[in-house]
């Protein structure tokens, strides 16, 4: 299974964007605290994600617990401050896919720790950044593609002869 990791995410419609990937793809979602947004059943339900049952999450209290918790994952960092871009990574089935806050994006020290597995994606130079949920969705379905989109349908209503 594929590991989202947003590291202390900000804004509660790219958490619930990136949710809604997570879901459709069979990916679990991990939040590292503090969140700027509320997840309780009753936020939820107010927000209209109704395919957040869908959704197999993990909060941690800190990046520090995130780590603690899960030794050696298999990470990468999507990062602006990457010297590769992701078509170079070879991503496992069970990988994780690690994003920082939408205003700082990842810890300084997070990225020289994993210094190897830091990824950005190519966009043109006076850009900042790309939107956090199109970035999660971009890397997902990457990492999806490159291991056959497993327990994903591959068939469309169009599916045979036209």
């Amino acid at each position: 299974m594929l590991n989202i990791v947003l590291v202390e995410p900000e804004i509660p419609q790219n958490c619930g964007n990136i949710a809604r990937t997570c879901a459709a793809t069979r990916s679990r979602l991990h939040l590292v605290k503090p969140l700027g947004f509320d997840i309780s059943d009753r936020a939820v339900k107010r927000a209209g994600l109704d395919y957040w049952p869908m959704v197999d999450l993990r909060v941690y209290e800190s990046l520090e617990h995130f780590l603690a918790a899960n030794p050696q994952p298999d990470l990468w960092l999507a990062t602006t401050k990457a010297p590769r871009d992701y078509t170079q990574a070879r991503f496992r089935p069970d990988c994780w896919l690690v994003f920082g806050k939408e205003t700082a994006g990842l810890p300084a020290w997070l990225r020289a720790r994993y210094r190897d597995r830091c990824l950005r994606i190519p966009m043109r130079e006076d850009a900042r950044s790309l939107n956090l949920a199109n970035s999660v969705a971009i890397l997902t379905y990457e990492a999806l593609r490159q291991n056959g989109f497993p327990g994903l349908s591959g068939v469309g209503e169009m599916a045979g002869p036209v």
